[in-house]
Formats: C-alpha cells, sequence, structure tokens
C-alpha cells in the first residue's frame, strides 16, 4: 500500500458551476473525509466559475501536490479542468482532456460507439421544438428528450406522446442543445470501471413514479432498489462488463469511471452513457459495487488517488488490462 507521505497534499476539488453543483459538494465532502480520514493531508476547494482562472494561484497557495477531481458536469468532467491542471503540470484522477470532454458530450460518444458497432440506441440532434417533434415521431413512442452534455439525468424526460414534447424540449434546452433518442424498454444496469478492471454490475430499480433512473430517483428517493449482484447468469454479466471496459476503451477513458445499460427483455446490451467522474455521495454506485468486492469507501477513495502516482502517460492514456477486480467480471 502506497505511504501516505507518497501522495504530498491533496486537493479534493468540488462544488463547480454545473447543474450537479450540490451533488459534487456531497461526492467531495466525502472523499475529503474518506482521505482524511487516513492521515492523507488533504484539502477541500470548493471552486467557482470566477476561481477557475485562479487554479493555478489557489494551488499554489495552498501547496497542493495532486487533485482529486470530484466534480461533476460540464467545466469539471467536461475536460476544462483537466485541461488546466495539464497545463499546470499537475497529477489528477480520471481520464484525461480529451476522454473526458467524449464522454460529457453524448453525441460524440455515441457515435464512436456506433463507428465500433456496439449497441446504442438510436438518436437525433435536435434544434428547437419543431424539429424535436419530428425526430421523436420519426424515432417512434416513446422518446427521451435529453441534453447533450450534463449528467446525473439533469434535463432528462421520458416522453410517450406528442402532448409531452413540448414540456420536454423546454426542460433540456435550458441546459444546453437538445437530443432525443429512442426509449429501450428494460433492465437498467451499470458497470463501475476502476483502474482498467471492472466491478460487479449492478441493477437499478426505479420506483413505481419514476419513469427510469432520474435525477430524483438517485439523489432523493429512499425507495430505489439495487440489486448487487445483480440477476444476470454469470456469462451474460461477463459480456456486459467486457462491453463497458470496451466502451470505456473507445472513447479514451482511464482511471476510473461508470457505464449504464439498458437491457432489453432479447438480452441484448444498449449502451447508454459513460460517466468518467460518478457519484461519490451515500447513494452513489461506485462505492456500492466496490463494497461488493470487499472495498471499503475509504479504501475505494486512495485506490483512485494511487492512480495519479502512475506517469502520466500511464494514466490518462490507454486503459491498464481487462481483468477484474477480487473476482469480479
Amino acid at each position: 500500500m502506497t505511504d501516505t507521505m507518497d501522495f504530498g497534499r491533496v486537493a479534493v476539488l468540488m462544488g463547480g458551476w454545473s447543474a450537479e453543483r450540490d451533488v459534487s459538494l456531497n461526492s467531495g465532502q466525502a472523499v475529503f473525509d474518506a482521505l482524511a480520514g487516513q492521515g492523507i493531508d488533504t484539502v477541500a476547494i470548493d471552486l467557482h466559475r470566477e476561481d477557475a482562472r485562479e487554479l493555478g494561484r489557489i494551488l499554489r497557495e495552498q501547496d497542493v501536490d495532486r487533485v482529486f477531481i470530484a466534480l461533476h458536469g460540464r467545466g469539471g468532467e467536461d475536460g476544462q479542468v483537466q485541461a488546466l491542471l495539464d497545463l499546470l503540470d499537475v497529477p489528477y484522477t480520471g481520464s484525461g482532456m480529451a476522454a473526458s470532454a467524449v464522454g460529457m458530450d453524448k453525441v460524440l460518444c455515441k457515435r464512436i460507439w456506433q463507428s465500433a458497432g456496439l449497441d446504442t440506441p438510436a438518436f437525433a440532434v435536435v434544434d428547437g421544438l419543431a424539429e424535436t417533434q419530428a425526430a421523436a415521431a420519426r424515432l417512434g413512442w416513446p422518446v427521451i428528450v435529453k441534453p447533450t452534455a450534463d449528467g446525473s439525468s439533469v434535463g432528462v424526460s421520458k416522453v410517450d406522446g406528442p402532448d409531452e414534447v413540448a414540456p420536454a424540449w423546454r426542460e433540456a434546452a435550458a441546459h444546453g442543445p437538445v437530443m432525443v433518442e429512442r426509449f429501450v424498454a428494460g433492465g437498467e444496469y451499470t458497470v463501475t470501471i476502476l483502474a482498467g478492471k471492472t466491478l460487479p454490475a449492478i441493477r437499478i430499480e426505479a420506483s413505481g413514479e419514476h419513469a427510469f433512473y432520474d435525477y430524483q430517483a438517485k439523489y432523493e428517493a429512499e425507495d430505489t432498489g439495487y440489486r448487487i449482484p445483480c440477476g444476470l447468469a454469470a456469462d451474460e454479466e461477463r459480456r456486459m462488463a467486457a462491453a463497458a471496459r470496451e466502451a470505456f476503451e473507445l472513447i479514451g477513458a482511464t482511471g476510473w469511471g461508470r457505464v449504464d445499460f439498458i437491457r432489453d427483455p432479447d438480452g441484448r446490451h444498449w449502451l447508454i452513457e459513460v460517466n468518467t467522474v460518478p457519484g461519490m455521495t451515500g447513494h452513489s454506485l461506485v462505492p456500492m459495487a466496490a463494497r461488493e468486492v470487499g472495498m471499503d469507501f475509504p479504501a475505494l477513495c486512495r485506490s483512485i488517488l494511487e492512480q495519479t502516482l502512475a506517469p502520466k502517460t500511464a494514466a490518462h492514456g490507454g486503459a491498464d488490462g481487462g481483468e477484474s477486480v477480487h473476482g469480479a467480471v
């Protein structure tokens, strides 16, 4: 195990200015507590938009050696802060600038997957309400209307018919460019990637009042169900894990992250999105998957942080293998 002195001083970047600010603050505080509780010299930094251009000064004043990124959404998960840290030559957790930008851009991510022959639902990028209505009718009801960026299902709506398109488009457009995606009925699953390996898949069972695993189901509802083991046959879970690794590596993502799927009634695994800085709150899925293989939250945070000790070409280049962690698929 790495000695705490090897890390130097660690800054946990949290907050940010995206729609996921509150989630990020919760994630960041949990990570800070976990690292500091292990004797690691840790400082929490609540990053605001106006602070970004002063990030170098802030890190120098705090005598920071490396950064644990707990920023979700735009500004923190889309390559912006990664680019700044690259310029400052400060090691950080997770994917590099390019992979972060691709992972945050649902359209580009899906196009890369499609070009590799991976299953992802059909979609259309739309400009305005009329295009949204036309795309929804063409794809067939129901559809998902959502922003092309942002995470945590912010601005995402399931639309069952023409009368629901307008409010769904307004909700999504409030967060930027909009896309329409064919709705795939089936079970929702997620697979965590940690240092190039996979943790056990989790099946997510949102309550009846939630049409899918939306923001409220993720962070507010107390009746959202999580099945781990997920209930899939071993061979099928291995197949899902392999698809998760391939999807993750295709966009150049490294370090840690999460890949979300819908499994349709025919057993086909449809890629929905990748998260390069997943949540680390009490409701979060990555800590849940880690616990299943005997890794508690402090150990998980330390494992993620240890990736910053590797040379940048390794840490932010290709993934390091396709194995499992502690026997996970």
